[in-house]
């Protein structure tokens, strides 16, 4: 089950390497110099115990009109070469020493996770509290069994299972509202700037 230190200090923090690295994606729409809130997210154990998954959600205010991403994280002891690309930054932590942050979809250890979890294979844990499973996340697949098929291409991880082919499709920019019409999917929670709670889609499996 996820322990988590809040009780350490992390330097530089989560939203400092996220403010930096943001604006080098593709599918960010803020200026160079982000303004994030922390808005919510969970997380997922790793069945080794070696890596930390997180699911993060910040919200961007820096060009007067709030949009909220949702950025996979996986974080650790040593560098992963074959996620360089992927490479968020490094930061120290007061417990674990240091760490590496990478975005989660060049991670096979999230990437896994993920799928589990929308198979219902996986169970979703809160994200500030060790121990403690998250109710709110709700994850939903059809009958086919389904394993990752190739690499990551942007946003999207190929699936199969059997002679069927679909894409898990990490939603990026968030928005509230109902789940989507897909094979399967994550819904969650997070919380606005004026502290309203809304709930949308975080990932999708869909057919190619």
């Amino acid at each position: 089950m996820s322990l988590i230190y809040n009780n350490t200090t992390v330097v530089p923090g989560k939203l400092e390497l996220l403010a930096a690295w943001l604006p080098g994606q593709p599918w960010y729409t803020g200026t160079d110099s982000p303004r994030l809130t922390k808005a919510g997210g969970f997380r997922l154990d790793d069945p080794a115990g070696e890596v930390g998954i997180e699911f993060m959600v910040v919200t961007d205010e820096s060009t007067g009109r709030p949009v909220t991403y949702h950025v996979p994280l996986s974080y650790r002891a040593a560098p992963l070469d074959l996620a360089a690309a992927g490479l968020i930054g490094t930061m120290e932590h007061g417990v674990l020493g240091r760490r590496w942050a990478y975005d989660g979809l060049a991670d096979p250890v999230l990437v896994n996770a993920l799928l589990a979890l929308v198979q219902g294979e996986a169970d979703p844990q809160a994200q500030s509290v060790s121990d403690t499973p998250d109710r709110s996340v709700h994850a939903h697949c059809g009958a086919v069994r389904l394993t990752v098929a190739g690499p990551t291409r942007g946003t999207d991880v190929p699936v199969a299972g059997g002679d069927y082919r679909a894409v898990l499709r990490v939603v990026r920019v968030l928005t509230p509202g109902d789940t989507p019409p897909t094979i399967g999917h994550v819904m969650a929670g997070w919380q606005r700037l004026d502290n309203s709670e809304v709930r949308g889609c975080f990932a999708v499996v869909m057919p190619v």
